[in-house]
């Protein structure tokens, strides 16, 4: 199994691949959902980060598959122009999967 990083920042895509982590960067709604997608279907692919911007795009979308997939992991990051509080995205997470409040 191997992370896959979808970001819409070349910095944080450039600082992952540092660390082994392959990915792609993309802008646009449609092309998130369209790799988004394209990962989930590949079998390798274990955890699947996204970057800030390219959750808020598709949100929605990602909780659907969060609850209806449990493979691959897909988990939120930050990036270097991050504002969100990543425990409190966590903490959502929990209440929308499971109805408990962290």
């Amino acid at each position: 199994m191997r992370f896959f990083l979808i970001s819409d920042n070349i910095d944080t895509a450039m600082g992952m691949r540092l660390a082994g982590i392959e990915g792609v960067v993309v802008h646009e709604r449609e092309e998130i959902l369209d790799t988004l997608h394209a990962a989930m279907e590949d079998k390798t692919v274990g955890i699947i980060l996204m970057t800030e911007k390219t959750m808020d795009l598709v949100e929605d979308e990602v909780n659907e598959l969060r609850l209806t997939h449990p493979e691959p992991i897909i988990s939120e990051i930050p990036d270097r122009h991050g504002t969100t509080d990543v425990t409190a995205s966590i903490s959502r997470y929990v209440k929308d999967a499971i109805g408990i409040e962290l």
